[in-house]
């Protein structure tokens, strides 16, 4: 072969690896590492399966579409992913998530399961969740979730547990709920259980409380091995063993293995619910993107090692596409199973692709055993779940932190309690911008100047100038479109004064400036010119020097009064303008009144 055929092919194949990262994996696969994939992948279903089952609990669907939702995701994903730190499939949040959308569109039934209409839904929200996630992924925007508070999240979580544990309640508790409650809020959730608390089932209870001392039990004395599936079982066996002492507890219905096969596509349900379906998508797009990217930064930086994020935002994306062909759930980046993964000694990113065969395989084999696992059982099992992501310290430093996450985290929580989850991260992200915008939109401005005693102290705002002074300004803050009218009514109040004769504006620790903050300059420059006081420009930075230009302020501007800032002589700059405010005030006996900082002049 040629040298030319060989570049060809090399660059053939370089092309399909870039679209298909996985083989690249097995282009330099051995046995050896295969090994270790397959053992980490066997770990990570043993977890998934009882997880999967649960999370699709958690979201009123059937439990196959838990199985279904953590196999195709991990296939799909790992086929376009070359990360062996994100492991994809259900997780608490996106499961609680669906339940909060499915509940806002009144498609839960008084057992706390969606309807029909709801299975019918949830293609169309996989897809446009994954649609979203591919088209941040190509325009390379997944950097936008850096927007999202680490306080909203931790408030939605919190909303989210509160959700998960009340509804269970009626599962552990053998209730059956009023068909004439709604039940698509917590606090309804909470009212509509507490109507019929009275007709609980000691035997639900029985094999809840059973359940909760074997799972406790396992998770203090062999906390590294998969509790739940452990559990499940032991549990399933003794309520078998011991039904006739137990009394009848409601169990899981088995399932047809071939519905993986024939999702309910309806597309009468995107024309009903279409805006719903829209918001919800873009809701659980970004939940995926905080928990898949920051699951596996934080893992790989253990590892010292790194992510592509655009490139694991599309295998996110990719595995939610397949969730809504193949009767899937929501899936993302799960903290459980991706640290088992690691932990469990996976070398590559094909350990993913294992552990949803491993899935599938374990899918087709419990069609009918499932029928033996108590519902109370399964439900005791989520509401551990729940309590595990109430973070008591988390919550003490958002609410104590500041005034701004305070509010925050109440808003973003009371959302999410009272209408919907998905509504809630939307509210949080749009106070916690709002209260950023206000914070950074208040440029900082105090006036310094000598009293009596020849010191350098704070003056009031109603201290008048017993001659013509020169004063400095030092602005500091951010001086784009939300801050130009704060600036404009600061500086001119500092103006107003009839004594000022020079004003000395230092702009170096002012920051994005744009036509607004411009234009609120020009309009201070004239009113100033009026009140005879001129205004000189020091410390500007080149970028600002640049915005004054393209604007065509420079142009209107006396360049003697402007001194561009020199990094190699920080005070320069100033002395200069100290210098020009000196002849400006020639004849005077002007007085230096220094705005923040003091600068010596010869």
């Amino acid at each position: 072969m040629n040298l030319r055929s060989k570049r060809e092919q090399k660059e053939n194949g370089f092309s399909l690896f870039q679209a298909f990262p996985i083989l690249h994996v097995f282009s330099n696969y051995t046995m050896k590492v295969m090994g270790a994939d397959c053992k980490s992948a066997l770990n990570v279903a043993l977890l998934a399966i009882p997880q999967g089952m649960a999370y699709a609990l958690i979201a009123g669907l059937p439990i196959q579409y838990g199985l279904l939702g953590s196999s195709v995701a991990a296939l799909f994903g790992s086929l376009f992913s070359n990360s062996r730190f994100i492991t994809l499939g259900p997780t608490n949040a996106t499961s609680v998530l669906l339940f909060g959308v499915f509940a806002s569109l009144g498609l839960i039934n008084q057992e706390g399961m969606g309807s029909e209409k709801a299975i019918e839904v949830l293609p169309w929200i996989l897809f446009f969740a994954g649609l979203f996630l591919i088209v941040a992924s190509i325009l390379r925007i997944s950097f936008m979730i850096q927007f999202v508070s680490r306080t909203v999240i931790t408030a939605y979580v919190t909303a989210a547990a509160a959700l998960i544990i009340a509804n269970q309640t009626k599962h552990i508790f053998g209730l059956e709920l009023d068909s004439s409650d709604p039940v698509a809020t917590f606090w309804q959730i909470v009212y509509a259980t507490a109507r019929v608390f009275n007709e609980f089932s000691a035997s639900a209870i029985l094999i809840s409380g059973i359940t909760a001392v074997i799972f406790i039990t396992l998770q203090y004395k062999l906390r590294t091995l998969p509790n739940v599936a452990i559990t499940l079982i032991i549990i399933s066996v003794i309520n078998q063993v011991f039904k006739e002492s137990i009394g009848f507890v409601h169990t899981l219905s088995s399932f047809d293995t071939s519905l993986w096969l024939t999702p309910n596509i309806s597309v009468k349900s995107l024309n009903d619910y279409g805006s719903t379906i829209l918001s919800a998508s873009l809701a659980i797009a970004l939940l995926c993107l905080l928990e898949g990217l920051s699951i596996g930064k934080s893992l790989a930086a253990r590892a010292g090692s790194r992510i592509q994020t655009n490139r694991e935002t599309f295998s996110i994306g990719m595995g939610n596409i397949g969730c809504s062909l193949l009767s899937g759930m929501p899936a993302s980046g799960s903290l459980t199973r991706s640290s088992l993964n690691v932990e469990s000694g996976a070398k590559t990113s094909a350990s993913n692709l294992y552990a949803g065969i491993f899935v599938i395989i374990g899918y087709f084999s419990l069609g009918n055993i499932v029928q033996y696992i108590p519902i109370a059982s399964l439900a005791m099992l989520v509401v551990f779940i729940g309590f595990s992501l109430i973070k008591t310290r988390q919550i003490q430093a958002v609410s104590r932190a500041t005034r701004s996450d305070a509010i925050t985290f109440t808003v973003t929580l009371l959302v999410g309690l009272l209408f919907s989850l998905q509504l809630a991260i939307f509210a949080g992200v749009v106070t916690s911008i709002i209260l950023f915008l206000r914070k950074v939109a208040e440029p900082e401005m105090v006036e310094y100047g000598y009293n009596e005693s020849g010191e350098l102290a704070e003056l009031s705002p109603k201290t008048r100038r017993p001659e013509p002074e020169v004063s400095i300004v030092h602005v500091e803050g951010e001086l784009f479109f939300a801050a130009a009218d704060l600036f404009y009514e600061q500086i001119r109040r500092v103006g107003e004064d009839p004594n000022l004769r020079v004003l000395v504006l230092k702009l170096l620790n002012a920051h994005h400036m744009d036509a607004t903050s411009v234009m609120a300059l020009e309009e201070l420059l004239d009113y100033l010119k009026e009140k005879n006081c001129h205004v000189l420009l020091c410390e500007v930075r080149k970028d600002v020097l640049r915005i004054f230009k393209n604007s065509g302020v420079l142009s209107r501007i006396n360049r003697k009064n402007i001194f561009p800032h020199i990094a190699s002589n920080p005070t320069l700059s100033t002395a200069k303008a100290i210098k020009r405010a000196k002849d400006l005030t020639t004849g005077q006996n002007a007085k230096v009144t220094i705005f923040a900082d003091q600068i010596e002049n010869n």
